[in-house]
Protein backbone atom coordinates (compact mmCIF):
# COMPACT_ATOMS: atom_id res chain seq x y z
CA UNK A 1 0.00 0.00 0.00
CA UNK A 2 0.74 3.69 -0.51
CA UNK A 3 -0.51 6.46 1.32
CA UNK A 4 0.12 10.16 -0.50
CA UNK A 5 -0.69 13.00 1.90
CA UNK A 6 0.91 15.18 -1.26
CA UNK A 7 -0.86 14.14 -3.70
CA UNK A 8 -4.04 12.76 -1.24
CA UNK A 9 -4.13 9.52 -2.86
CA UNK A 10 -4.30 5.88 -1.40
CA UNK A 11 -2.94 2.79 -3.63
CA UNK A 12 -4.45 -0.24 -2.34
CA UNK A 13 -2.04 -3.08 -3.45
CA UNK A 14 -3.86 -6.24 -4.27
CA UNK A 15 -1.69 -9.17 -4.35
CA UNK A 16 -0.71 -10.77 -7.92
CA UNK A 17 -2.30 -7.55 -9.58
CA UNK A 18 0.78 -6.03 -11.35
CA UNK A 19 1.21 -4.57 -7.98
CA UNK A 20 5.06 -3.53 -8.34
CA UNK A 21 4.91 -1.90 -11.78
CA UNK A 22 2.10 0.87 -9.98
CA UNK A 23 3.94 1.21 -6.96
CA UNK A 24 7.77 1.96 -9.16
CA UNK A 25 5.90 4.76 -11.14
CA UNK A 26 4.39 5.69 -8.60
CA UNK A 27 7.46 6.37 -6.17
CA UNK A 28 8.63 8.79 -8.32
CA UNK A 29 5.96 11.30 -7.43
CA UNK A 30 5.92 10.28 -3.45
CA UNK A 31 7.35 13.02 -1.09
CA UNK A 32 9.30 12.54 2.65
CA UNK A 33 6.00 12.41 4.19
CA UNK A 34 4.20 10.04 2.05
CA UNK A 35 3.89 6.47 3.23
CA UNK A 36 4.53 3.05 1.89
CA UNK A 37 4.48 -0.45 3.44
CA UNK A 38 5.90 -3.26 1.17
CA UNK A 39 7.73 -6.41 1.79
CA UNK A 40 9.22 -7.96 -1.54
CA UNK A 41 12.17 -6.18 -3.54
CA UNK A 42 11.67 -3.21 -1.08
CA UNK A 43 10.74 -3.02 2.39
CA UNK A 44 9.07 -0.33 3.96
CA UNK A 45 6.39 -0.36 6.88
CA UNK A 46 3.98 2.13 8.18
CA UNK A 47 4.44 4.01 11.20
CA UNK A 48 1.66 2.06 12.67
CA UNK A 49 3.09 -0.80 14.78
CA UNK A 50 -0.28 -3.04 14.63
CA UNK A 51 0.10 -2.94 9.90
CA UNK A 52 3.71 -2.61 10.16
CA UNK A 53 3.36 -6.31 12.10
CA UNK A 54 1.68 -7.86 8.94
CA UNK A 55 5.35 -7.71 7.28
CA UNK A 56 3.64 -7.64 3.78
CA UNK A 57 2.29 -4.67 1.69
CA UNK A 58 -0.99 -5.89 1.11
CA UNK A 59 -3.39 -3.55 3.08
CA UNK A 60 -6.82 -3.53 2.72
CA UNK A 61 -8.64 -0.05 2.33
CA UNK A 62 -10.38 -1.23 5.70
CA UNK A 63 -7.54 -2.19 7.50
CA UNK A 64 -5.80 1.11 6.86
CA UNK A 65 -9.15 3.66 7.64
CA UNK A 66 -8.63 4.06 11.77
CA UNK A 67 -4.98 5.45 10.80
CA UNK A 68 -5.96 7.21 8.04
CA UNK A 69 -8.93 9.08 9.67
CA UNK A 70 -12.51 9.58 8.98
CA UNK A 71 -11.92 13.10 7.30
CA UNK A 72 -8.40 11.78 4.81
CA UNK A 73 -9.89 8.66 4.33
CA UNK A 74 -13.48 10.17 2.50
CA UNK A 75 -11.20 12.59 0.55
CA UNK A 76 -8.53 10.59 -0.86
CA UNK A 77 -8.54 9.29 -4.03
CA UNK A 78 -8.47 5.82 -2.82
CA UNK A 79 -7.66 2.36 -6.14
CA UNK A 80 -7.04 -0.46 -6.90
CA UNK A 81 -6.48 -2.95 -9.77
CA UNK A 82 -7.75 -5.99 -10.01
CA UNK A 83 -7.46 -9.26 -12.26
CA UNK A 84 -9.64 -11.48 -13.63
CA UNK A 85 -9.88 -14.18 -10.69
CA UNK A 86 -9.52 -17.25 -13.37
CA UNK A 87 -5.70 -16.20 -14.33
CA UNK A 88 -4.97 -14.87 -11.56
CA UNK A 89 -5.00 -18.17 -9.89
CA UNK A 90 -2.97 -19.59 -12.05
CA UNK A 91 -0.59 -16.85 -11.19
CA UNK A 92 -0.63 -17.78 -7.12
CA UNK A 93 -0.23 -21.49 -8.03
CA UNK A 94 2.75 -20.63 -10.47
CA UNK A 95 4.52 -18.33 -7.80
CA UNK A 96 4.16 -20.50 -4.44
CA UNK A 97 5.40 -23.73 -6.34
CA UNK A 98 8.60 -21.51 -8.78
CA UNK A 99 10.84 -23.41 -6.30
CA UNK A 100 10.26 -26.63 -7.25
CA UNK A 101 8.48 -25.98 -10.70
CA UNK A 102 5.59 -28.23 -9.40
CA UNK A 103 3.19 -26.12 -11.12
CA UNK A 104 4.94 -26.46 -14.46
CA UNK A 105 5.43 -29.85 -14.33
CA UNK A 106 1.64 -30.84 -13.53
CA UNK A 107 -0.46 -27.93 -12.99
CA UNK A 108 -3.59 -29.70 -12.99
CA UNK A 109 -2.17 -31.22 -9.32
CA UNK A 110 -0.95 -28.47 -8.18
CA UNK A 111 -4.15 -26.21 -8.81
CA UNK A 112 -6.52 -29.04 -6.93
CA UNK A 113 -3.73 -29.03 -4.18
CA UNK A 114 -4.18 -25.49 -3.13
CA UNK A 115 -7.85 -25.36 -3.80
CA UNK A 116 -7.79 -28.41 -0.92
CA UNK A 117 -5.60 -27.29 1.47
CA UNK A 118 -6.53 -25.03 4.03
CA UNK A 119 -3.07 -23.66 4.76
CA UNK A 120 -2.62 -22.51 1.24
CA UNK A 121 -5.82 -20.53 0.91
CA UNK A 122 -5.07 -18.77 4.48
CA UNK A 123 -2.25 -17.17 2.44
CA UNK A 124 -2.72 -13.17 1.82
CA UNK A 125 -1.96 -13.75 -2.14
CA UNK A 126 -4.71 -16.27 -2.24
CA UNK A 127 -7.25 -13.69 -0.85
CA UNK A 128 -10.30 -12.80 -2.60
CA UNK A 129 -9.66 -9.25 -4.14
CA UNK A 130 -12.72 -7.54 -2.88
CA UNK A 131 -11.38 -7.81 0.46
CA UNK A 132 -8.93 -5.36 0.10
CA UNK A 133 -11.01 -2.66 -1.40
CA UNK A 134 -14.36 -3.52 0.67
CA UNK A 135 -15.29 -3.08 4.08
CA UNK A 136 -17.40 -5.62 6.67
CA UNK A 137 -20.49 -4.69 4.84
CA UNK A 138 -19.19 -5.72 1.17
CA UNK A 139 -19.52 -1.82 0.60
CA UNK A 140 -17.12 -0.82 -2.49
CA UNK A 141 -14.41 1.45 -0.72
CA UNK A 142 -12.25 2.48 -3.70
CA UNK A 143 -12.87 5.19 -5.79
CA UNK A 144 -11.61 3.57 -8.52
CA UNK A 145 -10.77 0.37 -9.92
CA UNK A 146 -8.04 -0.29 -12.96
CA UNK A 147 -7.78 -3.39 -14.27
CA UNK A 148 -4.60 -6.00 -15.07
CA UNK A 149 -6.57 -6.28 -18.81
CA UNK A 150 -6.31 -3.00 -19.78
CA UNK A 151 -3.46 -1.81 -17.19
CA UNK A 152 -1.69 1.23 -18.97
CA UNK A 153 -4.78 2.54 -19.67
CA UNK A 154 -6.04 2.37 -16.25
CA UNK A 155 -3.21 3.77 -15.02
CA UNK A 156 -3.49 6.69 -17.26
CA UNK A 157 -6.70 7.58 -15.84
CA UNK A 158 -5.19 7.18 -12.46
CA UNK A 159 -2.52 9.87 -13.18
CA UNK A 160 -5.24 11.81 -14.89
CA UNK A 161 -7.76 12.15 -11.83
CA UNK A 162 -4.78 13.23 -9.76
CA UNK A 163 -3.17 15.55 -11.86
CA UNK A 164 0.57 13.66 -12.01
CA UNK A 165 2.24 12.82 -15.36
CA UNK A 166 1.62 9.77 -16.60
CA UNK A 167 4.71 7.04 -17.21
CA UNK A 168 4.81 3.79 -19.15
CA UNK A 169 4.16 1.00 -16.75
CA UNK A 170 7.64 -1.85 -16.75
CA UNK A 171 6.97 -5.46 -15.92
CA UNK A 172 8.19 -6.80 -12.60
CA UNK A 173 7.72 -9.94 -11.35
CA UNK A 174 6.00 -11.12 -13.96
CA UNK A 175 5.56 -14.73 -15.90
CA UNK A 176 5.38 -15.81 -19.41
CA UNK A 177 2.58 -18.26 -19.60
CA UNK A 178 -0.50 -19.21 -21.90
CA UNK A 179 -4.02 -18.65 -22.08
CA UNK A 180 -5.03 -19.31 -18.65
CA UNK A 181 -8.22 -21.23 -20.10
CA UNK A 182 -6.28 -24.01 -21.07
CA UNK A 183 -5.19 -24.56 -17.53
CA UNK A 184 -8.59 -25.93 -16.45
CA UNK A 185 -10.98 -28.32 -17.14
CA UNK A 186 -14.74 -27.80 -15.88
CA UNK A 187 -14.01 -29.10 -12.41
CA UNK A 188 -11.26 -26.94 -11.63
CA UNK A 189 -13.51 -23.71 -13.51
CA UNK A 190 -16.66 -24.59 -11.01
CA UNK A 191 -14.53 -25.14 -7.82
CA UNK A 192 -12.51 -21.45 -9.16
CA UNK A 193 -15.83 -19.61 -9.70
CA UNK A 194 -17.20 -20.46 -6.24
CA UNK A 195 -14.34 -19.41 -4.29
CA UNK A 196 -14.14 -16.12 -6.25
CA UNK A 197 -17.78 -15.61 -7.04
CA UNK A 198 -17.94 -12.42 -5.45
CA UNK A 199 -14.91 -11.29 -6.81
CA UNK A 200 -16.71 -12.41 -10.75
CA UNK A 201 -19.60 -10.67 -9.83
CA UNK A 202 -18.58 -7.16 -8.16
CA UNK A 203 -15.32 -6.40 -11.30
CA UNK A 204 -17.46 -8.08 -13.54
CA UNK A 205 -15.51 -11.22 -14.98
CA UNK A 206 -16.10 -14.76 -16.58
CA UNK A 207 -14.37 -17.35 -17.61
Amino acid sequence: MIISHQHRFVFAAIPKTGTHSVRQALREHLSEDDLEQVGLFVNKRFPFEELAAIKHGHISLQQIRPFLGEAAFATYFKFAFVRNPFDRFISYCAFMTRADGAFLKNPGQVMRYILDDARARQHVLFQPQHTFVTDADGTLLADYVGRVEEMQGSYEAICERLNLPAATLGQVNSSRRGSYRDYYDDALRDSVAALYRRDLELFGYGF
